[in-house]
């Protein structure tokens, strides 16, 4: 167990979809900005907060992903997915799924899947 996992307590994973206007629907955008916005703020912020997982647009039009460390910051970044995101998103609605206590991080960073 890392030592921040050690001093923060209790590990937890959970896996996450946000609804609404999360994605850049231009064609151009599509074609060069749909793996970057707005899962770049996505990472920008699991960073910030010291998480670990991993981000993806769906062709369904949501953001879909996982998130794992201390049970705080994952918390934190539950909150973030709900009522923040990106500054040109538009959260209708986030599902929280598979929500549990770990033993050790599966990822060692946070990233864009494609």
């Amino acid at each position: 167990m890392s030592a921040l996992a050690k001093a923060s307590g209790a590990l937890k994973s959970v896996d996450y979809e946000v609804f609404g206007r999360v994605q850049v629907v231009s064609v151009l955008a599509l074609i060069v900005l749909s793996h970057y916005f707005p899962n770049q703020y996505t990472e920008q912020e699991a960073k910030k907060l010291g998480v670990v997982g991993w981000v993806k647009n769906t062709s369904q039009g949501t953001v879909t992903g996982q998130v794992q460390g201390p049970e705080e910051k994952v918390n934190q970044m539950k909150s973030w997915l709900s009522k923040v995101g990106s500054p040109s998103s538009r959260i209708d609605k986030t599902n929280f799924s598979n929500e549990k206590e770990i033993s050790k991080l599966d990822f060692s960073d946070f990233n864009t899947r494609y």
